[in-house]
């Protein structure tokens, strides 16, 4: 008789973390998580490229992205972890994939990390000349360091409020926006559907518009992963996560979907500029005093709230990796006195029968929610670290060392995604079959919109490389990905079954 699989819901060991997260923290994180520069600006580059189809264009990739949310949701609800989608991966197929999208995933972090400190300090250059833009990088690194080294509460309130500026800006232009379509503001006259239909009609480009389109726009969407990651760190993870993403992902598609059908109703496609945020041209032309200025406000705060959510995801994520073993043991470290509890030393392995408890949440003493404490400190620090080195290769050299960095996770986050749906074909069965009632989010029509959804992830790379200027982006990131799998591999070829973990 062989031996039965690990149980899959076995429950997560306590981890040496805060739960200084409440319920309105995690729902405007879901909400605000992924409304950010690339839907106020890089918008206009869809646009340009699809006409007023853009709104199909946003409806397949806002689509593609709420089922991978649906999938990622039910797991975490059922399996709650700071690693979410890492910890999944190695359940459900194995170490290695745990590893690769647990270190893919914070490579994307802390680099984009860069371009959001890098575009921020743009901005607030052209508000106060006289600040140097590398002084302002780092102003807002060693602002947002201490806001993570503190309580994770306070990670929480700057992004609920920032969250809550985002969608309250939203909402504003999509009322602004219905009302000048209908002719309710003062000096406006209905607009009606002449520029839908006009210009080309709504398809000006064919549907190789909306397929340019959906590759232009669909990375917007990447940022709600750190819904489940920040889900561990609260009272109830299960629950928090389940209502978080049921409240995301439909309002979400509603905000893209509705901000840019009120953009290409109200103004001709023909009008937006590549680079220049079309909710600027459209609060223009409704008459709306300093729009330009507005619209600044509300991206640079954008920018800041989607730094402060990747140092956050990205240190909890390494921190995770480390419980595993897969990352160095010294990030366990967290404040407030706490850390973990090994049976040996951090300088190798357990020896013969030892008890490798420094992984997988190993230890409990770092505190669960006094003034500071169960941070991971060490972990955010790291992090930190790289965000730095990328602020100062992207200062030094732009258009070389940092546009490789940037190529090579520019589909990383597809990779990921598919990593996200090969694990819940995986687990779902499982768990229905070991612990059914832990499945209080589930994902529809299971499994054939799983299938669907990898499918759709497999076509957009496939699209990508039949493209000339998305191209390098899905070969560097097939490369960094390649790598990340064969030190992956390597490191389960020297731990084979038997042996103890690094």
């Amino acid at each position: 008789m062989h031996d039965a699989p690990p149980p899959t819901h076995s429950p997560v060991p306590a981890e040496p973390l805060s739960h200084g997260l409440k319920q309105r923290h995690l729902t405007m994180l879901g909400l605000g998580g992924v409304i950010g520069a690339g839907l106020f600006v890089g918008s206009g580059a869809g646009i340009a490229v699809a006409g007023p189809a853009i709104v199909v264009s946003y409806l397949i990739a806002g689509t593609l992205a709420m089922l991978v949310m649906r999938m990622l949701g039910e797991m975490s609800a059922a399996m709650p972890a700071s690693g979410s989608f890492s910890v999944h991966a190695e359940r459900a197929l194995g170490r290695w994939a745990g590893f690769s999208a647990g270190w893919l995933y914070w490579f994307l972090l802390v680099v984009v990390l860069a371009v959001e400190a890098t575009a921020a300090a743009q901005i607030a250059h052209g508000w106060v000349p006289g600040m140097e833009p590398w002084a302002w990088v780092l102003v807002f690194m060693v602002v947002f360091t201490v806001a993570n080294l503190t309580a994770v509460k306070n990670f929480g309130e700057f992004e609920f409020w920032f969250a809550a500026l985002k969608v309250g800006a939203i909402v504003a232009f999509l009322v602004l926006g219905l009302l000048a379509v209908f002719g309710l503001l003062p000096d406006t006259d209905p607009v009606g559907m002449t520029n839908l239909t006009g210009q080309g009609g709504f398809l000006p480009n064919g549907w190789d518009g909306v397929v340019s389109g959906v590759l232009t726009v669909v990375f917007a969407f990447g940022g709600l992963e750190v819904v489940t990651i920040a889900a561990a760190e609260t009272d109830d993870p299960a629950r928090a996560v389940g209502r978080a993403v049921r409240s995301a992902v439909v309002r979400i598609l509603f905000f893209y979907v509705g901000s840019m059908l009120v953009i290409v109703t109200v103004l001709p496609w023909t009008a937006q500029q590549a680079g220049l945020s079309p909710y600027v041209k459209v609060l223009d032309s409704i008459g709306v005093p300093s729009a330009g200025q507005i619209m600044n406000i509300v991206v640079f705060v954008a920018l800041l709230s989607a730094l402060n959510a990747n140092l956050y995801g990205s240190s909890r994520m390494i921190f995770s990796l480390a419980e595993r073993g897969e990352a160095p043991r010294g990030l366990l470290k967290v404040s407030g006195g706490g850390g973990r509890k090994r049976g040996a030393e951090d300088d190798g392995g357990t020896g013969d029968g030892g008890d490798d408890s420094g992984t997988e949440g190993g230890g409990t003493a770092g505190g669960s929610g006094g003034t500071g404490g169960g941070v991971p400190r060490r972990a955010v620090l790291a992090s930190v670290a790289f965000g730095f080195v990328s602020v100062l290769l992207n200062l030094r050299w732009p258009d070389t060392v940092f546009l490789y960095l940037l190529n090579s996770v520019g589909a990383v986050l597809l990779f990921v995604w598919a990593l996200i749906a090969a694990s819940q074909l995986r687990l779902r069965a499982r768990i229905e079959r070991e612990a059914p009632e832990a499945l209080t989010l589930r994902m529809w029509c299971f499994p054939y919109l799983t299938w669907l959804t990898l499918a759709g992830l497999f076509g957009v790379l496939l699209l990508m490389l039949s493209d000339d200027a998305a191209r390098p982006q899905v070969l560097w990131s097939a490369g960094a990905t390649a790598l990340v799998l064969l030190v992956s591999v390597v490191r389960e070829f020297r731990t084979r079954p038997g042996a103890t973990r690094e």
